[in-house]
């Protein structure tokens, strides 16, 4: 091995402050003049991707770290953000203005990409902020049939092909130990990303962008679900007041929960 080749997949979704609002023909989330920004769980994996990079984790250091994105045109801002802090080149495969392409395409395509550059490690964000479905990364750990760790607080290298991986479970932590190639998806407590400085930021508009399709690839994108309505949930009631134990205990009683 000559040094690792990642690749760290992002996504473009609204940004995190912003409060969705379901548009008016109830099809979707608004999205039209709507605040967008890189996917935090994404920036995580951009970070720890440098990190590894920079520490010199792993014994042969990093050869190649390539951000990933499927998205329209204004994607590409997400990716030259994540050549600002620090990936060396990105691949957008571009779609158009409000074409969702589902989990199980996404990791089609990044099967595609990880055989065509011959990555050794994925790093991921374990889930996006807009859909939530939390499954890109186990999708694309079966298609190629590598070992996966989730949720990942913590990433460490045992020799050439180990990787110690910290996750984050239910009431506690767990570690497990996979071998090279390998898909990790990344959580919260894995570290805090770093702030792209302005040389950096220029440095990056000179980095490349390689644009393709998904045919290009091989690789068919066709939604296999379709999103009947969505609707905005009900507003929570407000709260009431007792004065003591008692007073509890007898609206909860009252309101059958005892």
């Amino acid at each position: 091995m000559s040094g690792l080749r990642i690749l760290v997949p992002v996504k473009r979704v609204i940004d995190y402050a912003v409060k969705p609002r379901v548009n008016k023909a109830q099809t979707a989330v608004e999205t039209a003049g709507v605040k967008h920004s890189m996917n935090p769980f994404d920036e995580l994996s951009i970070e720890e991707s440098v990190r590894i990079r920079e520490r010199k984790s792993h014994p042969q250091g990093v050869a190649d770290i390539i951000a990933f994105t499927a998205g329209p045109p204004k994607s590409a801002d997400i990716l030259r953000t994540a050549m600002a802090m620090g990936a060396d080149r990105s691949i957008h495969v571009e779609t158009k203005d409000g074409e969702e392409i589902e989990p199980l395409g996404i990791a089609k395509l990044l099967k595609a990409v990880v055989e065509k550059e011959k990555i050794d490690l994925v790093v991921l964000g374990k889930q996006s902020i807009d859909d939530d479905s939390g499954q890109t990364g186990q999708m694309l750990a079966g298609l190629l049939g590598w070992s996966q760790a989730t949720q990942a607080s913590k990433v460490s290298f045992e020799g050439d092909k180990g990787v110690i991986v910290d996750g984050e479970v239910d009431g506690g932590v767990q570690k497990v130990k996979g071998t090279l190639p390998m898909i990790i998806t990344t959580d919260l407590r894995l570290n805090e990303p770093r702030y792209a400085s302005l040389p950096n930021i220029m440095k990056a508009k000179k980095k490349k962008i390689e644009k393709i399709t998904a045919a290009d690839l091989g690789v068919d994108v066709r939604s296999r679900l379709k999103t009947l309505k969505v609707t905005e949930p009900a507003p929570r009631q407000g709260g009431g007041k007792v004065a003591d134990v008692d007073g509890m205990i007898s609206k909860l009683k009252e309101l059958g929960a005892l």
